[in-house]
């Protein structure tokens, strides 16, 4: 389960198993939520957001801020995806303060 990024205390991260379409899950105190990332002829589109089973939906002030946060950093989360999925590369761990 490799942890991609943490901001503010939220932690993305994928697990070793995944599937498409490419996602992440962000965790913040037992709560998780998990993000989408749908590209339409290599651009994001949208970014999807729906509930891990049996897991209750980050907080909203949490939520507003993972979101924000996933739609900032949709490429890098993209690039460590395909490190990791596709190319099988050991990806990094980045703990962030602010957006760029």
């Amino acid at each position: 389960m490799p942890k991609i990024f943490e901001y503010c205390g939220i932690i993305f991260y994928f697990y070793a198993n995944e599937h498409l379409p490419i996602h992440v899950h962000a965790e913040y105190a037992g709560c998780e939520t998990i993000f989408e990332i749908i590209y339409y002829e290599g651009k994001v589109v949208e970014i999807k957001k729906r509930k891990s089973k049996g897991r209750h939906h980050l907080p909203k002030n949490i939520l507003k801020e993972a979101e924000a946060f996933v739609s900032a950093y949709s490429n890098e989360i993209t690039d460590k995806w395909n490190d990791f999925f596709v190319l099988k590369k050991k990806v990094s761990s980045e703990t962030l303060k602010k957006i760029k």
